[in-house]
C-alpha cells in the first residue's frame, strides 16, 4: 500500500499521517476502554525512546520501499533481532551470546549481498532498511524495560503519541528544507485513505502479535514473523514486477536463517 503512493507524496508526510490517524484512533479506543487512568504515561523518558525508535523506523522503512524493490527492502529489516540483542546486552545488561555475535556476522554478510547493487545505484539511501532496524530494535529495548508497566492498549498509544508529532516536525522541515523529494503538498483524498489503511492494518497487526506472545509465548510466534518476506516477494513480483535475482534471495536466505538460528539457540537455552 505504502509502494503505490511512492512518488506521489514525500515519504514523511505518508509516515506522519500513519501515525496521526494510528494515534487518534487508539486514544479513542483507550478513552473507551480505559479512561483517564488509561493515559498515565510511565516511564517517560523510555517511551519517548519507544516513540522515537517508531518514527526512525517507520520513516526510514517508508522511504526505503519508496526506492528499493519491496523483498530486498523488507529482507534488510529482519535484521532487527540480531541487533536488539547487541543492544540489550549493552543496555539492559543482558549476556551477549556466542551465538548472537555469530548469527549477527552472519546476517549481515548477507545484507552486503543484499546491497551490492543496490549501493552502487541508491548511494547511501540503500542504507534507509538498515536504519529502520535499528529503530525496531530501539522500540524492542523500549519494549523490555517497561514490560508491565501499562496496559497493551495505553502502550501501544504511548508508542504513536510520541512518533506522530516527531514525524509531523520531520515533514515540516522537510518541506522548509527546499529538497524537492521533501516538499510537501495537498495530497489525493485517496493517498490519505491509503494512510488510514496502513494505519488500521498495522495497529491490528501489532495487536495480533501481542495476543500471539501472550497466548503462545514469543519463542513459539517468533519464526512466523518470516512470513512477511515470503509475502513482500511475492506482492513485490506480482503488483510491481520485482523479480528478486538470485543474489538477493541469497542474501535474504543468510538472514532469515541467522534470526532462525538466533531464536532456536534462545529456545534451547531456555528449555
Amino acid at each position: 500500500m505504502i509502494k503505490t503512493i511512492a512518488g506521489a507524496w514525500t515519504p514523511t508526510a505518508v509516515a506522519a499521517t500513519r501515525y496521526v490517524i494510528g494515534a487518534l484512533g487508539l486514544a479513542l479506543l483507550l478513552a473507551i476502554r480505559e479512561g483517564r487512568r488509561g493515559f498515565i504515561m510511565p516511564s517517560p523518558l523510555l517511551q519517548l525512546l519507544r516513540g522515537f525508535g517508531v518514527a526512525i523506523a517507520t520513516l526510514c522503512l517508508f522511504a526505503a520501499i519508496f526506492v528499493m524493490p519491496l523483498a530486498e527492502a523488507t529482507a534488510i529489516t529482519f535484521t532487527s533481532p540480531m541487533i536488539t540483542s547487541i543492544l540489550s546486552a549493552l543496555f539492559l545488561g543482558e549476556k551477549a551470546r556466542r551465538e548472537t555475535w555469530l548469527a549477527t556476522l552472519f546476517a549481515f554478510a548477507g545484507v552486503l549481498i543484499i546491497l551490492r547493487p543496490n549501493f552502487a545505484v541508491l548511494g547511501i539511501a540503500a542504507l534507509l532498511p538498515l536504519l529502520s532496524a535499528l529503530g525496531m530494535s530501539l522500540l524492542m529495548v523500549g519494549n523490555r524495560a517497561t514490560a508491565g508497566k501499562a496496559s497493551p492498549l495505553a502502550s501501544q498509544f504511548f508508542v504513536a503519541i510520541i512518533a506522530a508529532p516527531l514525524l509531523v516536525l520531520a515533514t515540516v522541515i522537510g518541506g522548509l528544507s527546499g529538497t524537492e523529494k521533501l516538499a510537501v503538498s495537498l495530497p489525493d483524498w485517496t493517498i490519505v485513505a491509503r494512510c488510514a489503511v496502513v494505519a488500521l492494518t498495522a495497529s491490528t497487526a501489532h495487536w495480533a502479535i501481542y495476543q500471539g506472545t501472550v497466548r503462545a509465548g514469543a519463542s513459539s510466534i517468533a519464526p512466523t514473523s518470516y512470513v512477511q518476506l515470503l509475502v513482500a516477494s511475492l506482492l513485490g513480483a506480482v503488483v510491481f514486477g520485482n523479480l528478486p535475482d538470485g543474489m538477493t534471495l541469497l542474501g535474504a536466505a543468510m538472514i532469515v536463517a541467522a534470526g532462525l538460528w538466533l531464536w532456536s539457540a534462545g529456545r534451547n537455552k531456555a528449555a
